[in-house]
């Protein structure tokens, strides 16, 4: 199995699968899911001729899960390690829901130094909370009840939280409840401790001063009717602050728009990175 090692002294190894060849692409996904959630994708962009690497989060999927550190600088870390180890050139970097942070940090604490461009899919970005210059973000006793029911009844939070994940109900002709049993099983596998730091980190970080950090063409896409990450503190205000940027919203997307519109997204993604 592939692993790069990000810390020296703790050992923290980072799984990846590297497909295909030409310009990198690098898909970094959300939470408390793994590299798997790039299933309807990474085919299709490796057939299009693009290098396509996924990873698992440091605390998902086959990557080591130490006790601390989840914070995003160290989760940006990973991702320049990533870089560096491979020797990827002239990336195209992509993050879901979670993995939007890693994306914009990147541009903080690293620049564009090795990219060329970036992706913000169903992002996080530029913030979650709700606050009185934010007042479309989630409410903080909702956020407080995610984080009690993580510590008491993570396994029975996980098993309904990905209905709301795809509008389920309304998705049915779109996906299969296979694919919600699917999701449940990656997420509860998950280190506890890590699903607890990154929910800890992707509700608490306000990335809105660091949106003008990044400087490369950017693709923002966002769901209408995404109910976990609300369309108006996040997509719309990403576009607002990401200079370069081109704003796809889907009318009837969920969250999970990876899966119930991989399709057009895949359209999206193609179109870009060619342009």
């Amino acid at each position: 199995m592939p692993f790069i090692t990000t810390e020296k002294e703790k050992k923290v190894d980072i799984y990846y699968e590297d497909f295909g060849k030409g310009q990198p692409v690098i898909l970094i996904h959300g939470w408390p899911l793994s590299h798997k959630s790039w299933e309807g994708q990474v085919a299709t962009l490796v057939d299009a001729g693009y290098r396509v690497i996924s990873y698992d989060r440091r605390g998902f999927g086959s990557s080591s899960a130490p006790w601390g550190d989840y914070d995003y600088s160290t989760l940006a870390q990973d991702l320049r390690k990533l870089i560096l180890e491979l020797d990827l050139n002239d990336c195209i970097i992509v993050g879901f829901s979670m993995g939007g942070g890693e994306v914009v940090r990147y541009f903080t604490d690293y620049g564009n130094d090795r990219i060329a461009k970036a992706a913000l899919i169903s992002s996080i970005i530029p913030l979650v909370k709700k606050k009185d210059d934010n007042p479309k973000g989630v409410p903080e006793e909702d956020l407080q009840d995610i984080m009690k029911s993580l510590k008491s009844n993570r396994i029975g939070f996980l098993k309904e939280f990905h209905k709301n994940f795809y509008n389920y109900d309304e998705m049915k002709n779109k996906m299969s409840e296979a694919q919600l049993d699917y999701d449940w099983s990656i997420a509860s596998h998950a280190s506890p401790i890590a699903t607890i730091k990154c929910a800890e980190a992707w509700a608490e970080t306000d990335f809105r001063e660091e949106l003008k950090n990044v400087n490369v063409p950017t693709l923002i896409v966002h769901g209408a009717a995404d109910n976990i990450v609300p369309i108006e503190s996040a997509g719309d205000q990403a576009a607002k602050g990401i200079k370069d940027n081109t704003y796809e919203v889907f009318s009837d997307g969920p969250h999970g728009l990876n899966v119930t519109h991989k399709v057009n997204l895949n359209e999206k993604l193609l179109h870009f990175f060619k342009k």
